[in-house]
């Protein structure tokens, strides 16, 4: 049966060549640089709904054999597109997220109207299918669009980019052969080879939807969950180092160690009350007192869940590989999880005092718990953010908490050089992931930087979106996506951070030098992400203001390399501190070696 056409327009052959090409080059831009073109989403995504209506009119499966028309379901999803893609080249202003949102309900509303048109007495078996299968694929990928706003952007970018190169390039070989092109061309009804093609190809993208779905609440349920614990009672105590609540934690505790999580009062830097969570662990055999190893974790994340003790392997989290030799020589162990990861934040990531006044306050804290038995001599250790906490510690102990006494500082790869660092976060790959936990804390901590003065605008949901998500949990894997999307353009500040506002809230955060304590750094000679370069600039700048330090270089380590079980740092680390418990002095001055 020939379905009759009332109208038919033929376009110049010159401009179909200009279209097509037009319409190839740009989706072949989007789709290799994806990320690139965020700042143009809104307009490509525009006109490619606008673009999926128009086909939605015209393709023929859409058209009734009874009337010779287009199914009312088929003209009400089409509406949907064109309305969207109208409303989104109308608002070149919206914002990206919004973008998505418009593609996530367009899809809801596609998905439901292709159902009822599934549903339809007079649709032939294949046709059933068919509207279903897409029906229900739309349906899931529209919420998981909802759900996952930045890589929904990446993939509709794609999806997009696809869609214009294999446009373009039918358009190119339809003016190669000779073909007219019309708005509306007659076309023979589909024989049963294609119409069970389209419903095959239904059935697929249903399964792909139920995949991703899976995936999707697999990634989304593996993520840790804050519990009561972590809530502060009304009655909050004022003095900050107080103990609010302790109980039994096992996860990862060596065989010959007893465990606890805390609850404790703390200060952030501007003097405001804030309270935290931390692990404590002590041998089991003997009954101390034990000296205590003042643990300040690596980088976890901003988020509140992202708490080394929620985490799965809570010590390894933050890059505590060690715990067992901790054990075994007969000290305890006290790990502050920092404000705002576990408890209420926001987390002060890269902000020296609020991170040193946590740390100090759990060693306060800890020993309130009685049955721990733990000792009064402390020595301060720290990995990459938590080293660079550890230094802030030394610098902060005798004005914040003056009774402590702290035996030692050892910062490992310590995150000191923070102008340095964020420089050079663009050239790491992933390095974007740690610039967004920065933009998150220095944006919600400081009143005087903002988060849009310093984002460009395309990436501004990713960064937020990354800043949500923890390093231990499955769902970083998105943000690793994006950093390996964002390694082609990875600058995602709109204006160098080390200016302005930002740029000086940054050098406010490098750890000062005044560290009393005898002061160990050791740094891995193959660090990509703590340059050894901006390390010894950092070590320079101590030495000239007078500062004990005892610098190790170790060739050929990475930054967690530095730390892990066969580092030849790790012996190092315990034979200085078993001298710095046993009040062995230290020579005096800056003494470096490399190792």
């Amino acid at each position: 049966m020939r379905i009759p056409v009332a109208v038919t327009r033929r376009m110049p052959r010159w401009l179909r060549v200009v279209v097509a090409t037009l319409t190839l080059v740009l989706g072949v831009v989007v789709v290799i640089r994806p990320t690139t073109s965020l700042d143009l989403l809104a307009w490509l995504i525009g006109a490619g709904l606008v673009l999926a209506g128009l086909l939605q009119l015209v393709e023929r499966p859409g058209f009734d054999a009874e009337t010779d028309r287009p199914s009312v379901w088929r003209v009400a999803g089409a509406i949907v597109w064109l309305v969207g893609g109208v409303l989104v080249l109308a608002l070149p202003g919206l914002t990206v997220r919004l973008v998505a949102v418009v593609v996530g309900v367009g899809l809801l509303i596609n998905g439901v109207l292709s159902v009822v048109s599934g549903l339809r007495r007079s649709a032939t078996l294949d046709a059933r299918i068919a509207g279903i299968s897409f029906g229900i694929a739309e349906l899931v990928f529209g919420v998981l669009a909802l759900a996952w706003p930045d890589i929904t952007l990446l993939i509709v970018a794609v999806v997009f980019g696809a869609r214009l190169i294999m446009g373009g390039a039918l358009e190119l070989w339809s003016v190669a052969r000779g073909e007219p092109r019309a708005a509306f061309r007659p076309k023979t009804a589909p024989g049963p080879v294609r119409r069970w093609t389209r419903t095959v190809a239904a059935v697929v993208a249903l399964a792909l939807a139920v995949g991703a779905a899976v995936v999707s609440g697999s990634v989304h349920g593996a993520s840790p969950v804050v519990d009561s614990f972590y809530a502060a009672p009304r009655d909050v105590p004022a003095q900050p180092g107080r103990l609010i609540r302790a109980e039994p934690f096992t996860r990862d505790v060596p065989a010959n160690a007893r465990g606890w999580r805390i609850l404790y009062t703390t200060e952030r830097g501007d003097g405001s009350a804030a309270v935290a969570s931390g692990l404590v662990v002590v041998p089991k055999d003997g009954s101390g007192p034990w000296p205590v190893i003042d643990w300040a974790h690596g980088t976890t994340g901003f988020a509140q869940n992202c708490a080394p003790s929620l985490a799965k392997h809570p010590f390894e989290s933050g890059a505590l590989f060690s715990l067992d030799k901790v054990v075994d020589s007969g000290w305890a162990l006290v790990a502050t999880d920092y404000i705002g990861l576990g408890t209420a934040g926001p987390h002060p990531y890269l902000i020296g005092p609020d991170t040193a006044h946590a740390v100090l306050d759990a060693a306060r804290a800890a020993p309130q718990l009685a049955v721990a038995h733990l000792g009064a001599h402390n020595v301060v250790w720290g990995h990459s953010q938590g080293g660079g906490a550890a230094l802030w510690t030394g610098a902060t102990a005798k004005r914040y908490a003056p009774e402590l006494e702290i035996d030692g500082v050892a910062a490992l790869a310590p995150a000191s050089n923070l102008p340095a660092l964020v420089d050079h976060l663009p050239s790491v790959t992933g390095g974007s992931v740690f610039a967004s936990y920065v933009a998150a804390a220095y944006t919600a901590i400081y009143s005087d930087v903002s988060f849009r003065a310093y984002i460009r605008p395309g990436a501004q949901v990713t960064v937020r979106e990354m800043s949500k998500r923890c390093l231990a949990e499955p769902g970083v894997l998105v943000s690793v996506l994006h950093a390996l999307a964002l390694t082609r353009d990875p600058v995602i500040f709109s204006k160098d951070p080390n200016t302005g506002p930002l740029g000086k809230r940054i050098a406010q955060n490098v750890p000062p030098a005044g560290i009393g304590a005898p002061l160990l750094i050791a740094q891995g000679a193959a660090d990509q992400l703590v340059i050894p370069s901006a390390q010894s600039a950092y070590v320079d700048g101590l030495c000239a203001a007078g500062q004990q330090v005892d610098y190790r270089t170790y060739a050929g380590l990475d930054h967690v390399p530095l730390v892990e079980a066969g580092s030849p740092a790790i012996p190092d680390l315990i034979a200085w501190t078993h001298d710095r418990f046993d009040g062995v002095p230290v020579a005096p001055g800056c003494t470096r070696r490399a190792e």
